[in-house]
């Protein structure tokens, strides 16, 4: 059975104990994780334990329980509340009803009304997980999810995002039979809006791509395997060169598209044909030619292929350090460990050995990989000194023979880097979180000061700066600031003759019989006792 955690809240002390002492709660498989005696101690005990069912009292002070139930469901919208009240009202019963309470019960509660209650209660919970859980639905909801999964999986290898032992597995599971050809080729669809034709579709774009998806899509059945999506430049095609098609045969078919486009749809298309690969994960090279590719529309000219080998001599015998190799270096360097620091070196250190190429282009690789350095020190404001210290100008001027040496000491720099960009972050969690004291030391006067505020100011998400600041200082936002509100309220008592209720609203309460409820469950003697003694 599952265990379902709930929480009690009631101003009545005896009326929380009976409840909680005459209930068997393990067989029905719940476990009390905490009792309230008003709403606003309720809220703040729902922040830290996050149970799964809520039993309130409609009347309450400082936070009645239709209060405390429309914040729970403004921030947990799924927990179950269950409202009892001595009131047989029709009003507070449509107030629960709007606010789509579990339950409105009515004082007294027996334990066997109660006992049925919670065992409907539990009883929905588990159908709620077995819903969530239930693979059929799951598979039907995976299915109806696959045409939107596809598009992005089929986006992240041609920006090249995707690692060579993820493509075959995905691109099966997602229906995509473009795997094991001799080569693959990029190119992009474009239509020349500005140019259209056919005023009925020139006014609606979105149906010129259908039509224009639905063309190409028919006319390459019968001469690629291919995949069609739509890409941050636009409708884009992979297809795949194989058996008896060749790439001369795909780009004479891609300018039959183009012919026939203008036919039919009377609207311009040019298509954009990037270099071919031989393996599918430089796929995002053919992407980001064929993207080069497009630029030379305004001088080749529009509605027909553009193939960037006629365009664009062929990039032979190039050293490159490509966007994706710099953003998993940085990402090594940034959160990795030094093992996988090292092994992110090595491998684009070691490019070079295998690479014949002039002299200049292993120096200007060499400085390409400083320069990942660089930005990653300009990016956390370190110091250069560091780098400079080191004798590195003579190093990225040696040839291919002197890499083991150049692997080292660059090893070295990315490890030192590493160590300051991990001493840097420290910092600047410490910074946040002093910043976030301070605001609070500044602002505890306000009565709805809050986690949000403060998330505000340091551009950090509440559940984020939740866990760090728990973790910085040992304490929750909610206890920290109390402490901080009482701590100000004893000064006051003690340096001031000050009324009670001036005190409370000095320090951040609204409700002087709230503020004097927790100065008590604090200090064990209220304000004016405290005072007094």
């Amino acid at each position: 059975m599952n265990t379902y955690r709930i929480l009690l809240a009631d101003d009545e002390e005896e009326v929380r104990k009976a409840i909680i002492r005459k209930i068997d709660w393990g067989r029905l498989g719940f476990q009390v994780v905490g009792d309230a005696e008003n709403g606003q101690e309720a809220l703040e005990q729902i922040e830290q334990l996050e149970p799964d069912v809520v039993m309130t009292d409609i009347r309450m002070p400082y936070l009645d329980g239709l209060a405390l139930t429309e914040r729970i469901r403004q921030k947990y919208p799924s927990m179950k509340v269950l409202i009892f009240s001595g009131f047989d009202d029709f009003e507070y019963a449509q107030q629960a009803i709007k606010l789509n309470v579990t339950e409105y019960i009515l004082k007294p509660v027996n334990v066997e009304e109660l006992t049925e209650i919670l065992t409907r209660v539990h009883a929905n919970l588990d159908e709620e997980i077995a819903q969530r859980r239930n693979l059929d639905l799951l598979r039907e909801s995976y299915q109806s999810s696959l045409p939107i999964l596809r598009e992005v999986f089929l986006n992240d290898m041609v920006f090249g995002r995707v690692s060579q032992a993820q493509i075959a597995e995905r691109l099966r599971e997602y229906g995509v039979d473009i795997l094991g050809a001799r080569k693959w080729m990029a190119a992009l669809l474009h239509v020349e809006q500005e140019a259209a034709q056919n005023r009925e579709l020139s006014d609606h774009r979105e149906l010129i791509l259908i039509s224009l998806r639905k063309l190409a899509e028919d006319s390459l059945q019968g001469c690629c395997r291919f995949a069609i999506f739509n890409s941050a430049a636009g409708l884009t095609l992979i297809a795949a060169v194989d058996g008896d098609s060749t790439q001369t045969g795909l780009i004479d078919q891609l300018g039959d598209i183009c012919k026939e486009c203008r036919r039919v749809l009377e609207v311009p298309v040019t298509i954009a044909v990037g270099h071919s690969c031989e393996d599918l994960t430089e796929i995002d090279r053919s992407y980001q030619s064929a993207v080069d590719a497009l630029g030379y529309k305004a001088i080749v000219g529009t509605g027909k292929t553009i193939y960037i080998n006629d365009v664009e001599p062929m990039g032979r015998g190039k050293l490159q350090l490509e966007a994706k190799d710099v953003a998993e270096l940085s990402a090594a360097v940034k959160f990795g460990a030094p093992e996988t620091i090292r092994l992110a070196v090595h491998s684009l250190v070691s490019r070079m050995g295998g690479a014949k190429v002039h002299v200049r282009q292993y120096q200007l690789y060499k400085l390409a990989l400083v320069n990942v350095m660089i930005q990653l020190m300009q990016q956390y404001d370190m110091s250069p000194d560091g780098l400079m210290e080191q004798d590195w100008q003579p190093k990225l001027l040696e040839d291919p023979d002197h890499l083991e040496e150049f692997e080292a000491w660059y090893g070295k720099l990315a490890l030192w880097i590493s160590e300051g960009v991990n001493r840097e972050r420290d910092n600047t969690t410490r910074k946040a979180i002093l910043e976030a004291k301070q605001y609070i030391q500044d602002h505890y006067q306000d009565p709805d000061l809050s986690v949000e505020m403060i998330c505000r100011q340091l551009h950090m998400s509440p559940a984020y700066f939740s866990t760090l600041f728990k973790k910085e200082t040992g304490q929750s936002y909610v206890a920290y600031l109390t402490d901080i509100r009482l701590g100000k309220a004893v000064e006051l008592l003690n340096e001031t003759d000050d009324k009670t209720y001036v005190i409370a609203r000095k320090v951040g309460y609204q409700e002087q019989n709230y503020f004097s409820y927790v100065f008590k469950k604090k200090f064990g003697v209220s304000p004016t006792k405290y005072r007094g003694a």
